[in-house]
């Protein structure tokens, strides 16, 4: 039962980190989310931009912590782990 909450800490970063993507495309950069994920593919710039929305697991990293969910807390890191193996990749 425990790996239920690494699992849905894993599933918290990727999905932290797909949001601050979104986030950045369209209000940042100020483009739609397709033609911003494609020009920044287009360009190898995808990797950086995963990286920039992988900044909200810091703050549930945080939140995790404060409300003693230390094996979500777990989760989140080896979530960012993941993101970066595949950013690397990228």
């Amino acid at each position: 039962m425990q790996y239920r909450d690494l699992i849905l800490g894993v599933l918290m970063a990727i999905a932290a980190s797909a949001i601050g993507s979104f986030i950045f495309i369209e209000f940042v950069a100020g483009l739609d989310f397709m033609n911003g994920f494609l020009f920044y593919k287009s360009h190898g710039l995808l990797g950086k931009i995963i990286t920039l929305g992988a900044a909200l697991n810091l703050i549930i990293f945080f939140i995790l912590l404060k409300y003693n969910k230390d094996l979500m807390a777990r989760g989140v890191i080896l979530g960012t782990i993941i993101l970066t193996a595949i950013t690397l990749l990228i």
